[in-house]
């Protein structure tokens, strides 16, 4: 794909900077595409008989489908169905906000305790294999997050979305923040998504396999 083939809404000077500096790292863009499948293609394999307990257990607790699937925006400002071991009721999207506070009664008991242990991500290693994601990078958004970026935000979509990244480190205990408040959603807008996006923003600058490879050890050691 070439600049000008790009959405509309996402052609700027700021997209074009970055848009600049990832077209001249192809070669770095592409080892970690091979990283991303190799990795998380071992860790399925690995893991799949926990992954299988988890998933029986997950069904249950609770009525309702072993993976929940929400539309996100990813690489290129493209919908995209990501995938989780669901953690709340069926249809909980439909009966409360689109963010999650600490005590949300939607969540299951034990879609508290995979949250807690953000085992919840790992099904989006699925999303990893079949390229609407990466290992690291910006966490996707929901569409009505996406729709009020900053123009210097839409950077962001230039890549493919992480399982995880460092504004998922550095806000880890994000559900708090917006407990914190009366109006969850305009926490997450004017206090989080900023300081999330400059941390996004830096990522990319900094872009290759042996960050990645840094970023995943300080998300392990952030969850224990």
């Amino acid at each position: 794909m070439s600049y000008s083939q790009l959405p509309e809404n996402m052609r700027n000077d700021f997209t074009k900077q970055y848009w600049a500096m990832l077209d001249s790292r192809k070669f770095v863009l592409g080892a970690k595409r091979v990283f991303d499948v190799v990795v998380s293609a071992l860790i399925l394999l690995i893991l799949s008989p926990f992954f299988l307990l988890l998933a029986l257990a997950v069904k249950l607790d609770s009525p309702g489908p072993v993976f929940y699937r929400q539309t996100r925006v990813g690489r290129y400002n493209r919908d995209f169905k990501i995938y989780k071991f669901r953690t709340m009721v069926q249809d909980a999207d439909r009966i409360g906000p689109p963010l999650t506070t600490g005590a949300d009664p939607r969540i299951t008991r034990v879609g508290s305790l995979i949250r807690k242990l953000r085992l919840d991500e790992f099904s989006q290693l699925l999303n990893v294999l079949n390229g609407s994601m990466s290992l690291v990078g910006p966490r996707p958004e929901v569409r009505r997050y996406v729709d009020v970026y900053a123009p210097e935000y839409l950077a962001t979509l230039l890549i493919r979305p992480g399982v995880t990244a460092p504004s998922s480190i550095a806000f880890k205990d994000e559900d708090k923040l917006l407990a914190a408040g009366d109006d969850p959603e305009k926490i997450y807008v004017e206090k989080i998504l900023p300081p999330k996006m400059a941390l996004n923003l830096e990522y990319i600058k900094h872009i290759s396999v042996l960050h990645d490879i840094k970023i995943m050890l300080e998300t392990v050691r952030a969850v224990i």
